[in-house]
């Protein structure tokens, strides 16, 4: 047996604060991956947009350098330089290397301020294997560099310049990071995300690698830029949607001392799209001034429906949902001292500001439907229409309910099921077709294998009312076919999974567009409406193959061009290309049971891919995009 240590006081090691940022950087920036990456680059132009915020910084440019570095400039009044009197060296040097410290702390200095915690770019120096800081002040440019958060020399003058403000250029440091690689797409939003929250204030994106350079070898430069801010927000938000009414409503004010800007408009979808922010940190969570705009919009329409008689005749009630049905909005507040839920700040806590937000968003809606009468008389029939809706959508619940099965008997009709009970050893084909559902039919291990043939596209559950998705034949036998219970109608979609009969849930679909536009619907709807089993990883898609390349007794399949083009070189070997026989599969059915079952359905030899709600997202992206939904 190994001897113990002593545990004793000097057990304990007491990190500084430079030195825990680095043994846990998950802490402070959520994770060392690509979103903790791209964190570095907000952290520090939050510094940038506070001043801003100040009323002192009206333009910030943000560049990605080659070698993946980021360089941050702004026009503010520069970071000061002097010596700070309690650590008896420049205050930049403090700012930069000591958690917590940081002028946000000075109410006098930041009124608002989107890095609260103090912890933002010396953070960044920390995870950082090179960060120079440059401060354009006075006539003159003040420098220092640091290597994984330590300073190299003290703050110095160096030269003579006109500008004013703070430049960051830092390289994050590979000893930290998973990924190195800066997205310009992730960056490039997030830039125009604050130019609409900060209306004047002019946000230049560079990106500076040579690899994505233009033909003439110039860097790409993009400008955002926002005259109305939020209402700008919310119309390109809602570019694609057809809009229910022509204008954005929005409202932009100070209520006991929160300032409190909101803009929102209706379209003839079927969601809700509304996002959040607390000094312009994207409050994912939403919180305190979320429930503040929901009891303002719900409480306003509510009273004026009522008013005008149009609720008279419907015979249940109508809920909040039903008021946010085809809403898109934005609600940003400033608050002096925001109490967010640690340093990723997703969800605001700060009860004083339900109250404002809510007599802002009342006192808006208000006069607006005074104003605009056949405007609120189209969002009051679009809510009565979601109202009747979801009322429909739970009688269609309860039919598919009483439909799950409890045992064998009432699973449908075209469910060809396995012989064995277990779920953490069945699996189902959702197949395309009849013809193809046959085919794997013959060519499964009845043990093991269910076979579910889908009739052609099921629905597109992103366009259509809910009742009609519970009323569907295909989405009804999917439900009863798995054996899961629908939600309740307070959350639809929430999944009970006790009753789950297959722990592999797998989209068996032809290799061609068709094929993979009901993938992308199949897929879809899992997504909107059994997402609990993408989160378990039940959920994957098969990869039957494109071609089959054949020489005398000697075959092989291909999943792709190159790889057909490899195995045909390989099989022509010294004799004549015409030998070697391709054959394209244009479908499933196309196959014989032998066939499936060597390529998409052997344990041994099948591809499986599993389907994550990262792909779902972007293959329903991808899908509605290019179908112009």
């Amino acid at each position: 047996m190994s001897e113990e240590k002593d545990y004793s006081a000097d057990s304990i090691q007491a990190l500084e604060g430079m030195e825990h940022v680095r043994m846990r950087p998950s802490m402070y920036i959520g994770d060392v991956g690509s979103r903790g990456l791209h964190h570095l680059v907000y952290e520090v132009v939050d510094n940038s947009i506070d001043e801003a915020l100040a009323g002192h910084c009206d333009k910030v440019s943000v560049s990605i350098l080659e070698g993946n570095g980021i360089r941050v400039m702004d026009n503010g009044r520069g970071i000061p330089v002097g010596i700070h009197k309690k650590e008896g060296v420049s205050a930049l040097q403090v700012v930069m290397t000591k958690i917590g410290a940081g002028g946000k702390f000075d109410k006098d200095s930041y009124k608002v301020s989107g890095g609260l915690h103090g912890v933002g770019v010396s953070v960044v120096n920390a995870l950082s294997i090179n960060l120079k800081a440059s401060v354009f002040k006075e006539g003159k440019i003040y420098v220092q560099e640091y290597k994984q958060g330590k300073e190299q020399y003290l703050v110095k003058q160096e030269g003579t310049t006109d500008l004013k403000g703070t430049e960051v250029t830092f390289y994050p440091d590979p000893e930290i990071f998973e990924a190195l690689e800066y997205q310009y797409d992730i960056l490039a939003t997030r830039m125009r995300e604050l130019s609409f929250l900060n209306k004047g204030l002019t946000i230049i994106m560079t990106d500076e690698r040579s690899e994505f350079k233009n033909e003439d070898g110039n860097a790409p430069v993009e400008t955002f830029y926002s005259e109305r801010g939020l209402s700008e927000f919310v119309e390109f938000l809602d570019g694609t949607r057809e809009k229910l009414i022509q204008k954005v409503i929005s409202v932009e004010g100070e209520k006991n001392g929160i300032p409190v800007e909101v803009a929102l408009i209706y379209n003839n979808s079927y969601a809700e799209n509304i996002h959040s922010y607390v000094n312009n940190i994207n409050t994912h969570e939403g919180g305190t001034h979320l429930s503040g705009f929901r009891r303002g919009l719900t409480g306003t329409l509510k009273k004026y429906a009522e008013k005008s008689g149009m609720l008279d005749k419907l015979k249940f009630d109508i809920s909040g949902d039903d008021f946010r049905e085809g809403l898109t909005a934005i609600v940003s507040v400033k608050v002096q001292e925001p109490q967010f839920e640690g340093q990723t700040k997703t969800k605001l806590g700060n009860r004083e500001v339900t109250a404002p937000v809510s007599q802002a968003v009342s006192e808006m809606l208000n006069d607006y439907l005074e104003e605009n009468p056949d405007d609120a008389k189209q969002i009051v029939q679009k809510v009565i229409l979601a109202a009747t809706a979801r009322h429909a959508a739970t009688k269609a619940r309860e039919m598919v309910q009483r439909k799950n099965p409890m045992g064998g008997a009432g699973l449908p009709g075209k469910l060809s099921d396995c012989a064995s009970k277990d779920p953490a050893e069945c699996e189902v084909y959702l197949v395309e077709g009849d013809s193809a559902g046959g085919t794997a039919k013959q060519g499964r291990d009845r043990h093991f294998q269910a076979i579910m043939p889908l009739r052609g596209k099921i629905l597109n559950v992103e366009k259509a009312m809910q009742h009609k998705i519970f009323e569907n034949e295909e989405i009804k036998n999917i439900y009863t076919a798995l054996g899961v219970r629908v939600g309740t109608e307070d959350d639809s979609r929430a999944l009970n999974m006790e009753k789950l009969r297959y722990h592999k849930v797998i989209i068996m679909c032809d290799a061609d567009v068709d094929g993979s536009h009901i993938q992308t619907l199949i897929m879809t709807f899992f997504f909107r409406y059994m997402k609990e089993l993408i989160e378990n990883g039940y959920l994957y898609i098969a990869t039957p193959p494109l071609y089959l390349i054949k020489k005398g007794k000697q075959a092989k399949y291909a999943w792709d061009d190159n790889q057909r083009k490899d195995y045909v070189d390989q099989m022509k070997g010294s004799g004549s290309e015409s030998s070697v026989h391709v054959q394209r599969y244009k479908g499933l059915g196309e196959m014989n049971a032998e066939q499936l079952w060597d390529t998409t359905m052997s344990k041994e030899n099948r591809t499986l891919r599993k389907v994550t709600i990262e792909s779902a997202v972007g293959s329903r992206q991808d899908f509605f995009n290019a179908d112009g939904g």
